[in-house]
């Protein structure tokens, strides 16, 4: 009999089956674990993240393409405009989530955030579709040359694509932490559940995102956007009804009268009073103090103590964004730097550029139930610690496989220019360099295990370190990780395409065969192995809120 049975029977009945404290229904009434929550409800939740993550991932990426396109953007500015979108799309969460937890809910953010996508997807087909809405084609054999959109078309798309990101908004931090929610900590088993949760909710992501790249670029590439687009929103709608059909057994986190928000702020600027006070302060006290002011006074300190460990998340944070730099390359550079390659599958048969990003994901897709089933359970063997290594160690962990995926992709990039120079290609950008497209697979491969290892466990660090009430927020603050890497990203090569132009020859030359992305990849590299040192450093002093999370 395993352990976990055995401490279940020693368990009363009314703990097992009782009422679970700070839960309830759609209805607002209490919840049992055996009627609610757990596997059963979390089905739904990963059903609808699938559908979620093929939407979003069927705009994204494949979004450098319709910008250089299309739309007429040169690579330089469709790759800002494509990082500025997914950098916002991971902002909004801020947003999304700050409602969630003091006034919305969970469970209608989600709901809110589906509805927001199905029209944000279905305005993009019609961007695409419809002759008012739809960009002109450039015709070569016309004297007056038009091509590209107007300033009406240009904005109708814009609308479109960002009332995507404000749905992602409500989506990122929300549907994560409500499947989280399905899960008590407080029970051994469904807390070891709950770790086990993360790590298939990112497989599930996986599998929305694989479908994606392959289905929904092919389709985009070779048949229409339109339909491309159009099936997006289309696949969000059983999607939606699933996860409505769920409603009944979900649980819902009790969301506090006061705003956990509002209190968090007052409990800042609290505690920055009480740093700054120095010498001789009032800090005489009545003995006759009434039961309220007492109460009050431990409400302060608690919610002070809740500040100073948030605060004390700041530098884990910080010390990640480079990572969310080179996750920003996977959608724009690694998507680009593989267009002119021999995309055959067949004679017939043309990979889509974006439809390699699918080895990224299928490399997760593989190595999730590894790492759950097999790696986990050998280093709890040998560290004696439930999750096997720290979530920390975990983030670090892929960090370093990042700048080996940085450096793989430098070596690539080289020796595709390299093949260029050799067949005199240089000055041919459309033409196809005789260089297989499976050369750029191990870049994707190595971002995809480093994606296990940083993505999940910056996923459960933020969500379990973060307080009880606030813990969409949590993974807001994982998700502006990627947000602000994409708007580094585009700084960054806005800042570059302008000093190496100076010299006619600018890393992101629109030809790529005089480009330098191999550079760029490079300082990536270098600029992640000075990241990894100082999260190191953070990482060793950073004391879990609770012990039993100090793995």
């Amino acid at each position: 009999m395993s352990p976990h049975s055995m401490e279940s029977q020693h368990q009363p009945l009314l703990d097992q089956y009782g009422p679970l404290i700070g839960f309830v229904d759609y209805r607002g009434r209490p919840v049992h674990r055996s009627s609610s929550g757990g596997w059963t409800a979390g089905l739904f939740l990963l059903g609808l993240e699938v559908a979620a993550r093929f939407a979003y991932y069927g705009v994204s990426s494949n979004l450098i393409t319709y910008l250089t396109g299309p739309l007429g953007m040169s690579i330089a500015t469709a790759a800002a405009a494509a990082n500025a979108w997914s950098g916002s799309a991971s902002m909004w969460p801020l947003v999304g989530a700050a409602l969630a937890d003091s006034w919305l809910g969970r469970y209608r953010a989600i709901a809110l955030a589906t509805v927001l996508s199905i029209l944000g997807y279905g305005m993009l087909a019609l961007s695409a579709v419809l002759p008012p809405l739809k960009p002109s084609e450039c015709h070569s054999h016309s004297i007056n040359i038009s091509c590209g959109p107007n300033s009406f078309q240009l904005a109708f798309f814009f609308v479109s694509l960002y009332l995507v990101a404000i749905a992602q908004g409500f989506d990122k931090p929300c549907g994560l932490a409500f499947g989280a929610d399905q899960f008590d900590q407080s029970d051994p088993q469904e807390c070891a559940s709950r770790s086990s949760f993360f790590n298939w909710w990112y497989f599930s992501m996986c599998i929305g995102i694989t479908i994606a790249v392959i289905v929904a670029s092919y389709i985009q590439d070779n048949i229409g956007w339109g339909l491309g687009f159009g099936m997006l929103s289309i696949i969000m709608i059983p999607a939606f009804i699933m996860f409505l059909l769920g409603t009944g057994i979900y649980r819902l986190h009790v969301t506090e009268k006061k705003s956990p928000i509002g209190g968090l702020c007052r409990s800042f600027v609290s505690l920055a009073r009480t740093s700054l006070r120095i010498g001789t302060m009032r800090f005489k006290e009545e003995e006759e103090e009434d039961t309220e002011s007492q109460h009050a006074r431990t409400h302060r300190v608690s919610e002070m103590e809740e500040a100073r460990s948030i605060l004390s998340l700041f530098p884990i944070w910080a010390t990640s964004l480079v990572y969310g730099v080179t996750f920003a390359q996977i959608t724009t550079f690694f998507t680009k730097q593989t267009r002119n390659l021999d995309r055959h599958l067949t004679s017939s048969i043309l990979v889509p550029p974006a439809a390699l990003q699918s080895s990224g994901t299928i490399a997760i897709i593989f190595f999730v139930p590894i790492y759950d089933r097999v790696i986990v359970p050998v280093m709890r063997k040998i560290s004696k610690t439930p999750s096997g290594i720290t979530m920390l160690q975990r983030v670090g962990t892929g960090i370093a496989v990042s700048i080996v995926s940085m450096v793989v992709a430098a070596l690539v990039e080289i020796k595709r220019l390299k093949t260029a120079r050799e067949y005199s290609l240089v000055d041919q950008p459309d033409a196809t360099i005789p260089m297989s497209l499976w050369w750029a697979a191990p870049q994707y491969v190595l971002i995809g295990m480093a994606d296990v290892f940083t993505v999940v466990g910056l996923q459960e660090f933020f969500y379990d370190q973060m307080p009880d009430s606030m813990r969409s927020l949590g993974l807001a603050l994982y998700q502006t990780i990627l947000g602000i890497g994409a708007f580094l990203s585009s700084i960054l090569i806005s800042c570059i395409d302008k000093i190496t132009s100076s010299n006619g020859e600018t890393w992101f030359s629109n030809n790529l065969n005089r480009a330098h992305l191999d550079y760029f990849y490079l300082l990536l590299a270098g600029l992640s192995a000075v990241q990894l040192i100082l999260f190191m450093y953070f990482s060793r002093g950073y004391v879990y809120k609770k012990k039993v999370d100090a793995l």
